[in-house]
């Protein structure tokens, strides 16, 4: 008896194959129609189709030396280490940011996986995996366990692959790939098994031309959206009245002496430096009187976590409570409920109950590498947050999309870096928080400044999305040469 899936069922969600039909592995996610449509599509086009084994000489990744061990160096001869944040998909590699080896460990325990100019980078571990580049740079380097390097054969370009893989095609083909576990990742077998159309040199090179057009274009916008984010900075200050110190990084400026009656709070050399106390006595001698957050604030808190995977949460979206976490708030001061976890009712109205979000509650982030992102809930819903941000709810009578805008400002962020600790993993108490000094005009000019600052932002997003649409479009007109 042959059974099939009722019309009515989304058929990638749920779907019956025949034993006959899988192919390489056995799990459900590699075997769901929208891929095997799409192999089926690749195997129909008018040109040879490869696989990345066939047309490279070499497939190889790294290995990462111990953390803080003997294989790192300083020395003018060492050797960089890229790993999968440090390359871009546009092949550029900040040089000055990197970790480097020493040429010994370069040339021993990690010979088998030092790069060549414009051998291919693929990302296949992590939160990067798929992303695609070419290292395009003379000098020698090496590569760790999360990064698939490929050097190529001469008849078929590194960019043409990089443009294919970049396209949203590409990037099933890989999806299908990786394992859909909690740390998603691919081996070097299956990287090697990846199917790559083999065009001709003409239509590689008009692939390559388009999707860097796209790319230049996609920089080009979103330059020019920073350039207006970055206006901001200025426009507060000039605004506020306010000139802040340039920041001095001479050995005379970095050592400095303290009277112990001078010492605030606390008395570590950080906080304690002349810098920040040149800085506050600008604040001061600003347009407009100098308030606390706490003293425009009717609350203060953080919330908790509860235990990763018990019994505290849910998958009902419906019924959840919205969980708030640093990561979660955006550059922007934006929140992705895509991307958020759910609690019970009942938790968010019992263990969780002094940390409840609700509309227009201000958040800040006050834990680890997201420390003094600040956002606005926005949302009708209610909402929890966990122990790594502060919720701030303002008392009437103050624009709080100004407040937001002053905190993420130069102006704000000199409190929050004075505050956070030089740790490993910095941090900033509720009490220090409370401590975040606001220059506060009328409320007419709150409004003036949060209106114009909202202006420049739409103007920028306008442009992200302008680059972010010519991309597209150029990944897209790239699949029209290849699959048509």
């Amino acid at each position: 008896m042959m059974y099939q899936v009722p019309e009515h069922i989304d058929r990638n969600k749920i779907f019956i194959v025949r034993r006959s039909e899988i192919e390489g592995r056995l799990d459900p996610h590699y075997n769901m129609p929208v891929y095997c449509d799409l192999f089926n599509t690749l195997e129909t086009l008018p040109f040879e189709l490869s696989t990345l084994k066939q047309v490279s000489y070499a497939i190889f990744s790294g290995i990462t030396p111990r953390s803080g061990g003997d294989a790192y160096s300083c020395e003018d001869d060492s050797v960089p280490f890229v790993r999968s944040g440090d390359y871009s998909e546009t092949n550029m590699i900040d040089f000055s940011n990197l970790l480097y080896l020493k040429p010994e460990v370069h040339n021993t325990i990690m010979k088998g996986s030092q790069l060549k100019k414009y051998d291919l980078l693929i990302a296949i571990v992590g939160a990067t995996i798929g992303k695609i580049g070419v290292y395009i740079y003379d000098k020698a380097a090496n590569i760790n366990q999360a990064i698939c390097g490929i050097r190529l054969k001469e008849h078929i370009s590194p960019f043409y692959i990089q443009a294919f893989y970049q396209t949203n095609i590409g990037q099933k083909i890989i999806e299908r790939a990786k394992r859909p576990v909690a740390r998603a990742n691919l081996n070097l077998e299956e990287i090697g098994n990846l199917p790559i159309p083999i065009v001709n040199e003409s239509l590689q090179q008009k692939v390559i031309k388009t999707l860097k057009y796209g790319i230049n274009k996609k920089h080009q916008k979103e330059s020019e959206a920073q350039q207006l984010l970055e206006s901001i900075d200025m426009y507060i200050l000039n605004e506020l009245g306010i000139t802040l110190p340039k920041i001095k990084t001479d050995l005379k400026s970095r050592m400095f002496l303290v009277n112990r009656s001078e010492l605030e709070t606390r008395f570590d050399p950080y906080y304690s430096q002349g810098y920040f106390k040149e800085a506050f006595s600008a604040l001061y001698r600003g347009n407009y009187p100098i308030y606390s957050i706490k003293s425009l604030s009717k609350l203060i808190t953080s919330g908790i976590t509860p235990k990763s995977g018990g019994e505290a949460y849910t998958d009902d979206k419906e019924t959840g409570i919205p969980f708030i976490r640093s990561g979660n708030i955006d550059i922007n001061g934006d929140f992705d409920f895509e991307d958020l976890l759910y609690i019970k009712p009942e938790i968010h109205e019992t263990v969780m109950k002094s940390s409840q979000v609700y509309k227009n509650d201000l958040m800040i982030a006050i834990v680890g590498a997201t420390i003094g992102q600040v956002g606005i809930f926005l949302d009708e819903r209610e909402a929890n947050i966990n122990q790594a941000i502060a919720l701030v709810r303002l008392k009437e009578g103050n624009n709080i999309q100004y407040i937001k805008e002053l905190i993420k400002s130069r102006v704000g962020q000199l409190s929050l870096n004075r505050l956070k600790r030089p740790v490993a993993r910095a941090n900033i108490n509720l009490e220090e928080i409370s401590t975040i000094k606001i220059p506060l005009p009328p409320l007419a000019k709150q409004q003036e400044i949060a209106n114009h600052i909202y202006s420049i932002r739409q103007q920028a997003k306008q442009l992200q999305e302008e680059g972010k649409t010519i991309l597209e479009n150029a990944k897209k007109e790239v699949e029209q040469m290849i699959i048509g």
